[in-house]
């Protein structure tokens, strides 16, 4: 039987889509509450090589204007303690089956993992 993990945050719309999503298709599912669990550095290193650091984060967010991030230059390690401080900074929720990933709500992306 496939499964997938979901990392997101509880209160986020589009996680519980994804989770509504793979639930409706029968498929296990493992979710993790960033806000009390944070990414671990090989999880976020799967995620930064396939779509980039700044692919990651949610430049249009509220959470990202609340940081000031817009008026910031970070280095790479400065975004990375923030992102793991501040996960709404992330593009939610993030999506992993086997190898497969996809960031933010992405049904063409979730249904792609389906079909392996």
């Amino acid at each position: 039987m496939q499964s997938v993990q979901i990392f997101g945050v509880k209160n986020s719309q589009d996680a519980r889509a994804a989770e509504r999503f793979f639930k409706e298709r029968r498929v296990q599912i493992h979710l993790v509450d960033l806000a009390q669990k944070p990414l671990s550095a090989g999880e976020i290193k799967r995620f930064v090589d396939r779509f980039g650091l700044l692919g990651l984060v949610d430049t249009d967010g509220k959470a990202y204007a609340d940081a000031g991030l817009k008026y910031l230059k970070l280095a790479d390690a400065e975004l990375l303690r923030k992102i793991e401080e501040h996960p709404k900074l992330l593009k939610l929720p993030l999506v992993r089956s086997g190898n497969r990933i996809c960031i933010g709500r992405d049904e063409k992306g979730w249904a792609g993992m389906l079909e392996e």
